[in-house]
């Protein structure tokens, strides 16, 4: 890896908080070098925060799904030893409300301190903007990433692939 040497405001905020820092017994302060005044106007302007791509560049990959639950905890599941202690159904919602009535949801879940739940959302079509396909881009996605803790398609006795286990992190 290679380092840069340390710009001149990063020397003048380090000799700030060494200031702060009182030394342990029998050890001696270095002294930090004099930091020379930093001049706003003779800094390089920085960069803009939207960059435009380089042609044939790809967009940016959307963020990952939740972890799946532990594999002991979707054992404990899948053989009824851990309870499902809520559910939705999407079913006949359109993406809009679905999305709504999800985040709702898991709002109220979490108030309640529910820690597992199931969402049931279909099998679908098989499309792209399908339920069953943006339930879990949604739970990845803010409000709803800070709450979830994993999400793993269902066992057949609840739904298999036409539902999903979500597991919630503690209130």
């Amino acid at each position: 890896m290679v380092r840069r040497p340390p710009r001149p405001e990063e020397l003048a905020l380090w000799a700030r908080v060494a200031e702060t820092v009182k030394p342990l017994p029998g050890r001696k302060v270095a002294k930090p070098k004099p930091a020379t005044p930093v001049d706003p106007e003779a800094l390089p302007p920085k960069k803009s925060a939207k960059a435009v791509p380089p042609k044939g560049a790809r967009p940016a990959a959307a963020k990952p799904p939740p972890q799946p639950l532990e594999p002991n905890r979707a054992r404990r599941v899948v053989k009824e030893r851990e309870p499902i202690t809520a559910r939705v159904d999407l079913h006949g919602h359109t993406l809009e409300r679905a999305r709504e009535v999800l985040e709702r949801f898991v709002f109220a879940s979490v108030e309640r301190g529910d820690r597992l739940v199931l969402v049931i959302t279909g099998k679908g079509d098989g499309g792209r903007e399908t339920l069953k396909a943006m339930t879990p881009v949604w739970l990845a996605t803010p409000p709803l990433r800070a709450l979830v803790a994993g999400v793993q398609p269902a066992d057949r006795r609840h739904g298999g692939e036409g539902a999903l286990y979500v597991a919630l992190k503690r209130g």
